[in-house]
């Protein structure tokens, strides 16, 4: 099991991010790894990934038709 360099995090977070003492100890070890910028490998939404989304997952109006 990999040991954290507590005092390094600390310097990292309180001193470099700026979060005051009680920020920093809220945060879960991968969410300052993220604040760090580790981590976040994979890259954000584009439009043609949000079209092909909405072709393979379209709205259905699940409202009954009148007749």
């Amino acid at each position: 099991m990999a040991r954290f360099d507590w005092p390094a995090l600390m310097r990292a977070g309180i001193g470099g991010l700026r979060l005051t003492p009680v920020e920093f100890w809220a945060l879960t070890p991968a969410e300052l790894s993220l604040l760090l910028g580790g981590g976040g490998s994979q890259s954000a939404l584009t439009r043609a990934g949000f079209d092909a989304l909405l072709r393979a997952y379209p709205d259905r109006n699940e409202e009954p038709e009148d007749g």
